[in-house]
This record gives C-alpha cells, sequence and structure tokens, in this order.
C-alpha cells in the first residue's frame, strides 16, 4: 500500500476530520457506483454509502490492511446494500439445502458474453433476474467475490452460492438468447 495510504488512514484512526474528508473524497464516487449496481435509487445508494463510511471510520481500527482499505469498504456497502434490500421486505429467498446439488465448479469458467452483447443489456437481463440469483450473479461476476466470500456476505452456504450462481447464468443465458436472435426491442 502506497506510504500516502497508510499515513492517511492513520490519520483517520485519530479522528482527523481533514484525513477522513480526503479519504472520503477519494472513495466516494466508486462506492455509490457500488450501491447502485443494488438499490437502484440514488437517494438510497447515498445513504448506503454516507452509512458505510460512518461505519467504516467507527471500525478502522480493525481495518488491518490485509486487503486495500478500496476493497474493505467496498465490502461495508456491498453489505449495506443488501440490508437495505432486505429491510424493503426484498427477501433473498433461501433454498432447501436438501435439494442443492453440488455444482461443476468447471462450469463457472465456460460461460463467455456473445460479443455482439452490449454492456446494457447484459445488465438489464442480470436487473430481471430473481434476488436470489441476482444478488449471487453481480456479486460475482460484476463485483469479483468469490463464494467464499459471498456466503459470508450474503449468509448462505457456499454449495448455495455455487448452485444460485449456475442457476443465475442459466437463467441469464435465456434472457440474452432473444436478443442475439434479434426478436427483442
Amino acid at each position: 500500500m502506497k506510504t500516502f495510504q497508510v499515513d492517511i488512514i492513520e490519520q483517520c484512526k485519530q479522528n482527523n476530520r481533514t484525513a477522513q474528508l480526503k479519504l472520503y473524497n477519494q472513495y466516494c464516487d466508486g462506492m455509490f457506483t457500488v450501491a447502485m449496481r443494488f438499490v437502484k435509487d440514488s437517494m438510497e445508494a447515498e445513504d448506503i454509502v454516507q452509512e458505510a463510511f460512518i461505519k467504516a471510520f467507527a471500525k478502522l481500527n480493525q481495518y488491518k490492511a490485509e486487503v486495500t482499505f478500496g476493497a474493505w469498504l467496498k465490502r461495508i456497502v456491498v453489505n449495506k446494500s443488501i440490508d437495505c434490500l432486505k429491510s424493503k421486505k426484498q427477501h433473498l429467498e433461501e433454498l432447501d439445502e436438501v435439494h442443492l446439488k453440488v455444482v461443476d465448479v468447471s462450469y463457472e469458467n465456460e460461460w463467455l458474453v456473445d460479443d455482439t452483447m452490449s454492456l446494457d443489456e447484459v445488465k438489464d437481463a442480470i436487473n430481471k433476474l430473481p434476488d436470489k440469483y441476482r444478488y449471487v450473479v453481480m456479486l460475482y461476476l460484476v463485483e469479483g467475490y468469490d463464494h467464499q466470500e459471498i456466503s459470508e456476505i450474503l449468509n448462505i452456504t457456499e454449495i448455495a452460492s455455487r448452485t444460485q450462481l449456475s442457476r443465475g447464468k442459466s437463467k441469464l443465458k435465456e434472457l440474452l438468447i432473444p436478443i442475439r436472435n434479434g426478436t427483442r426491442s
């Protein structure tokens, strides 16, 4: 980590308001974008970012620099975003663990989006997925989390994460097929 970054974080730990403002200004736009991917409402996203920074500054002594500050903060923003969605009664549907099958991990690397797809078309299709699939697909494909991290964030098992990713990708493929064949406007 850059010396500047370490210095500013140490200053923030000492409740230096100027350093906190610098750190906030450095990360607020990126964290707003992350929150918007989940909540789709700018006012809610702003609230989430504010709450995430408040929590981050309050818990800064727990930050051990094992990951970048941005990655640590992003995890807080993702958790706050999901908490917001849950509190709005958009609960994740729990899959019956008895019916879950272990998904072939090699399947995860086989799926590629057609080159003719625009990013907006893929994002729109992801947004049409049921919540339980959309969250895992977003966390895995968009945010880059692995199944262990997703299981911790969503409070599901790694098997459930893999299964929901597999099913989410299948549904996503179905949503994108009509676009590829030119039948969707």
